[in-house]
């Protein structure tokens, strides 16, 4: 876990790209849950923010 935030400090590609994996992922289950309706007009935002930081960090050094 201390290795998770190093990676986070020091702007190290695995650690920022788990973080936008884990958001893409949340986004994709707010958009599929029947319940509550914040969570599905949010979900899309969740989405696009997971993406374009995913994009980003893909160009960050291992």
């Amino acid at each position: 876990m201390s290795s998770f935030f190093d990676g986070l400090f020091h702007f190290r590609r695995g650690a920022w790209e788990m973080l936008a994996s884990v958001l893409i992922a949340a986004g994709v289950v707010m958009l599929m849950q029947p319940f509550v309706l914040a969570l599905y007009s949010w979900s899309f935002i969740v989405t696009l923010v997971g993406t374009v930081m995913f994009i980003i960090v893909s160009h960050f050094p291992e």
